[in-house]
């Protein structure tokens, strides 16, 4: 018998994301075959602590977490990729080692799991691991500095302004002045590092901008202000592998409310989407295009969503971002594209899995040390 990959699938974290994170997560364990892997589920409190057990997952669902052991997350590449447990005893705390993990599967959306620092800790300990390295993540993660690299290779994007939580405390009036010079509103406020639809406001009026940025810092140091572009459709690609990465077909988003908000997203589902989305040839063939040019540009690996705005009389196409850990629930855009374009969900992990393993064994062939 073939032995079975042991994969550790973590999920919540210390961000506004943490339960879209198991939501997401819920949806990945569901798919992972018992007969090629065996699961560890290893749970990260808002507070940052590691936790496992059995039905981890179900445990962090409800809010009843007391009864998990402790995780050490591994830092030591001596470790073989080992976890170390705290359990507690009779006699007092008990440290225990499990067999070693074969890959490590974040499902970890915004900040300490998306943007570069799990990716980080994973480097550190050599392991495994699904998805974007660090370079891909934090890029991929923070707006402004996504935005400038995708200026730098000629991907269009939607005029934008990035202002600092500093900026909207003593000067407001300033950044107001300075918003309003990018255009006529509407003008979209979002937290530079977070995703999901967390702390975006679409502002109408100037009222509504002081709020928005408000909002959006409460969340965020670094806050992006984006020109409203009317009268447009939401298109959304899947993007999949490492150095040869291939998209998927296209999807089009119809909001249920202003904007594709995280009620839309998670809770209501009401939404609507339309697979494949209905646009001419030469226009899925160049979101598509620009969607792969964007991964490569932030060295992005595992996978990734590009979200796009396609001005609907002229087919303008505007790349708004590209998400490193997309969303895996049940109603999410990205196993759904793929699940179009002719890959199920179980095996669109299956594969995210071995991409991780292609990842690992290119970072081996890696010389550390100079030699004469």
């Amino acid at each position: 018998m073939t032995k079975k990959l042991r994969v550790a699938v973590l999920f919540g974290g210390r961000s506004g994301e943490h339960d879209v994170s198991l939501m997401s997560a819920r949806s990945v364990v569901s798919v992972l075959d018992s007969n090629r892997y065996e699961v560890v589920q290893v749970g990260i409190t808002l507070e940052g602590n590691w936790l496992t057990g059995a039905n981890a997952l179900a445990a962090f669902e409800k809010g009843e977490t007391g009864h998990l052991d402790r995780v050490i997350p591994p830092t030591d590449p001596a470790s073989r990729q080992s976890l170390h447990v705290l359990r507690e005893t009779k006699m007092g705390e008990k440290f225990e080692t499990l067999a070693s993990v074969d890959v490590f599967f974040p499902v970890l959306h915004g900040p300490f799991g998306e943007d570069g620092t799990i990716q980080g800790l994973f480097e550190m300990a050599d392991v495994a691991y699904v998805g974007a390295g660090v370079a891909g993540s934090s890029v991929g993660m923070d707006k402004g500095i996504f935005k400038d690299v995708m200026r730098a290779n000629d991907i269009p994007i939607v005029d934008s302004l990035l202002v600092l939580r500093g900026d909207i405390e003593n000067n407001l009036d300033e950044v107001i002045q300075k918003a309003e010079a990018l255009g006529g509103y509407p003008l979209f406020t979002k937290p530079a590092n977070l995703g999901s639809s967390v702390g975006i406001s679409k502002c109408n009026h100037r009222s509504d901008l002081a709020e928005g940025l408000m909002e959006a810092a409460r969340y965020d140091r670094r806050i992006i202000i984006e020109h409203g572009v009317r009268d447009v459709r939401e298109i959304e690609v899947s993007v999949l592998g490492n150095e040869n990465p291939r998209a998927s077909v296209c999807g089009e988003i119809l909001p249920s409310r202003e904007f594709y908000s995280y009620e839309s997203k998670y809770i209501d589902g009401t939404s609507g989407l339309l697979i494949p989305a209905p646009l001419p040839d030469d226009v899925s063939n160049q979101i598509r295009a620009y969607a792969i040019r964007a991964y490569q540009a932030i060295d992005c690996a595992g996978m990734a969503r590009a979200d796009f705005f396609v001005e609907k009389e002229t087919y303008k196409i505007y790349l708004n971002e590209l998400n490193t850990i997309p969303g895996f629930t049940s109603i999410s855009m990205y196993p759904k594209l793929w699940q179009a374009s002719g890959l199920p969900y179980a095996q669109l992990v299956d594969r995210l899995i071995d991409l991780a393993l292609e990842r690992k064994a290119q970072r081996d062939r890696t010389e550390r040390r100079r030699t004469a």
